[in-house]
């Protein structure tokens, strides 16, 4: 009985060999660390050679409005994805993972290289607000001594009056949106929490320079306002929670 088991132990290890493409090694090498990852290296130059795995300048092959450069980080970053390795200096992305995203991206009417323009523009947007409240000219010091009678320093709550001001002001922007056709040149997103601008280099001969001026304003006025309520909300939520 265990000369049977012996044997088809030693006829597993010799399939397993074969699998890896490790046995012209001798018996001892066959599964060494060395081996297993030199296998695995070629499997996976193999599954690319396939067509099973994607480089990350290709997805826009599987996902005809994938941007160009930036959608290994969407992919990672803002949708979790897992299926993709990364093989010498570049990632290597799932096929079939890649067309089942697809279809999803599809049913929900996202466009990638749209997703990627709003990304950007949130960004600068959050960056020039940090300019703007920031102190000008001054450099944050390396060391710091905060004086022993400073104290009891802290936000407030806002008042209930201070956030329908706001509150206002964002239906104001909303029936101007409605009442000039604003549509035709402002996209809204994330539950029209914020504002982006349809502007193509392509188009700006064709735009009026009032037009795309009313345009830009609108938009910083609108994100400005819907950033000052999420913080005013966000200090009261704050206040409440420490109480």
């Amino acid at each position: 009985m265990e000369d049977a088991i012996l044997r088809e132990l030693k006829q597993i290890r010799k399939l397993l060999s074969l699998i890896v493409g490790t046995s012209d090694l001798p018996p001892q090498q066959q599964f060494s660390k060395d081996a297993v990852a030199k296998a695995a290296r070629e499997y996976r130059k193999l599954s690319i050679q396939r067509g099973e795995w994607v480089e990350k300048y290709n997805i826009d092959r599987v996902i005809k409005h994938a941007p160009y450069n930036n959608t290994d980080k969407i992919l990672i970053d803002k949708f979790g994805f897992t299926a993709y390795f990364r093989f010498g200096k570049t990632l290597y992305f799932n096929k079939k993972v890649l067309q089942e995203l697809n279809k999803e991206l599809k049913n929900k009417n996202i466009n990638l290289e749209t997703y990627n323009n709003l990304l950007n523009e949130q960004e600068k947007f959050e960056k020039n607000i940090s300019k703007i409240i920031s102190s000008k000219g001054k450099k944050p010091s390396k060391y710091y001594k905060i004086p022993e009678e400073l104290r009891d320093i802290f936000f407030t709550p806002f008042s209930e009056k201070t956030e329908q001001l706001v509150r206002a002001e964002i239906a104001n922007l909303l029936t101007e949106y409605d009442k000039f056709g604003l549509s035709e040149y402002i996209n809204l997103y994330e539950g029209k929490a914020f504002a982006m601008f349809k502007y193509e280099y392509s188009f700006e001969r064709y735009l009026e320079p009032d037009i795309r001026k009313l345009c830009k304003d609108w938009c910083f006025k609108y994100n400005y306002a819907y950033y000052a309520l999420r913080k005013i909300l966000e200090v009261n939520n704050n206040e409440e929670g420490d109480q």
